[in-house]
């Protein structure tokens, strides 16, 4: 049986741990070449869609071997490929991916297995499907695969539920918003106009597509359960958080109680965010949750849980205690403590000095664009790090990383190595700014080892499998916090060069692999057997 983790800070028994490891960060998203600028059109009304721009994904569209960004946008998405030496181009119309309608987010998977990363793109009461051609380019084809959608969607998240082969596709619905009846709302002190509270809109179910294999989609929610459970989703998470071979689905909601849809294995889910612990903080109180990540911060095999959240309300943090169960530990953590004065949207859980061990960066600003006027709240605020320690420990690294050098209306966040050299690096959107991309130059960072499975029997990108090495476990996801998604190969920090070392891997199918693997320059492909 798992050990609950004490109330204070070290963990009971845990080793001493090494020597931390500090990280360094450079911003160079203008000699990069991205000169995006975020629009959200601000208006006098304060529509809500606003505030809510900024998710992106970071994928290989032609198969190079090199990370591209694609950025969503309150007007044309954009699309920049990667040149190498941290270089990027804007290849938007080329690639046939500038869209319309106001987009929040995105998703990117091998929906159809044949080897080409394919895009979903959320956005307010309009979603996009496109597939990619082969070559880096796309097709729009929302309407002949049964995805087009009225509802306003944060983001999806694909996912394999039913083990069959082929990723499907889990739509977070935010809520009933209409622009015809939208209120319009101001803080009564101050008298001046705010965005809306969400309590003003109804709930909207999210959506669930299962992927029939010829191309097309059905919806699937009623028939699984996903229907029956109403919220105001700011994103979705995945992981399998049992260990029972199954992706579950966590959405955080929007200061309404969150979900937890739990995979019972024959096509169907159940709902047990008030069962497991992760519906409200321990005190009852439901937070405006917002971008959530899985990942096993404290090595013991289990994904854990953080999610980010408006100022004052810290950035909950759920350990996995196991057989489902949660334990909010935000304050034992000292993450409570961390968090506090910040309001976040995107949030990484990621290795950025190898070390072994899960590091958190969130991407913070305020909700309100006018909340100095009103509050002693801060709008623009720096993005922030914090480094694991190990034994329950975590070291604030905002500021001496170079991070918190910035401040800014921050929004998406996603962590991929974009210059192939081993290192971690972060690109984050800004309301009305270009987006912000910190290269990851730590000089003493460890060893890592980049792995990319291909499915046989499982889907071809292998999401939902288990890596386990040395005893830590990481899962293979596509999701990436609010609005966002990394699609690639999965990054594993080593710590030391020298130590041979051994990957197992559950793949979805149940199949049960092992790999020798050391740090490598290029990704080590694994196929499943």
């Amino acid at each position: 049986r798992l050990e609950r983790l004490p109330a204070a800070g070290e963990r009971k028994g845990a080793e001493a741990a090494p020597a931390l490891i500090p990280v360094r960060f450079r911003e160079q998203g203008e000699e990069a070449g991205v000169d995006f600028v975020l629009h959200n059109h601000p208006t006098p009304q304060k529509r809500l869609p606003e505030t809510m721009a900024g998710g992106l994904a970071v994928f290989d569209a032609d198969g190079d071997g090199l990370p591209d960004i694609f950025f969503t946008n309150g007007d044309a998405n954009r699309f920049y490929r990667n040149l190498g030496g941290f270089r990027f181009e804007d290849e938007t119309e080329k690639a046939g991916l500038a869209g319309e309608g106001f987009s929040i987010g995105a998703a990117a998977a091998d929906y159809d297995n044949d080897g080409d990363v394919d895009l979903f793109v959320a956005g307010v009461n309009r979603n996009l499907l496109y597939r990619n051609r082969g070559d880096g380019t796309f097709d729009e084809v929302s309407a002949a695969a049964g995805i087009a959608s009225g509802r306003w969607a944060v983001g999806g998240a694909w996912l394999d539920y039913d083990n069959d082969g082929r990723l499907d596709l889990f739509v977070a619905n935010y809520l009933d918003w209409d622009p015809a009846t939208a209120p319009v709302c101001e803080d009564s002190a101050a008298k001046v106009r705010t965005y809306c509270h969400p309590k003003f809109f109804g709930p909207l179910a999210s959506v669930l597509y299962r992927n029939r294999g010829d191309g097309t989609f059905e919806d699937v929610s009623e028939a699984s359960g996903i229907a029956r459970s109403r919220g105001k989703a700011m994103s979705a998470a995945v992981a399998d958080i049992d260990l029972d071979g199954d992706l579950d689905i966590f959405t955080p909601n929007d200061a309404v109680p969150n979900l937890l849809f739990v995979n019972q294995g024959n096509g169907r889910f159940r709902e047990e965010a008030l069962a497991a612990g992760v519906a409200l903080r321990d005190d009852g109180r439901a937070v405006s949750a917002m971008g959530a990540s899985f990942g096993d911060l404290d090595g013991d095999g289990l994904p854990d849980l953080l999610f980010t959240a408006l100022p004052g309300e810290t950035f909950p943090y759920f350990h996995n205690e196991g057989e489902g169960l949660f334990l909010d530990r935000t304050d034992a953590s000292g993450i409570a403590a961390l968090s506090r004065a910040y309001g976040g949207w995107g949030a990484a859980l990621a290795d950025f000095n190898n070390d072994g061990r899960l590091d958190v960066m969130t991407a913070n600003a305020h909700v309100m664009d006018n909340a100095e006027v009103f509050s002693d709240e801060v709008y623009e605020q720096p993005n922030a790090l914090w480094l694991n320690r190990g034994g329950g420990g975590w070291e604030d690294a905002s500021e001496a990383s170079g991070l918190g050098a910035r401040t800014g209306a921050h929004r998406g966040l996603a962590v991929a190595d974009l210059d192939q050299d081993g290192r971690l690096d972060a690109v984050v959107t800004v309301l009305g700014g270009r987006p912000e991309l910190w290269r990851n130059v730590t000089s003493e960072a460890g060893c890592a080892v980049r792995l990319r499975l291909r499915g046989g029997r499982s889907n071809r990108d292998g999401i939902g499998a288990r890596v386990t090495i040395d005893g830590r476990s990481w899962q293979v996801i596509s999701t990436a916090g609010y609005a966002s998604s990394v699609h690639g190969p999965l990054h594993v920090g080593l710590g030391a060069c020298d130590v041979p070392r051994r990957a197992e891997i559950v793949w979805p199918s149940g199949v049960r692999s092992q790999v020798e693997i050391a740090p490598f320059p290029e990704a080590l492909a694994v196929e499943e057997p």
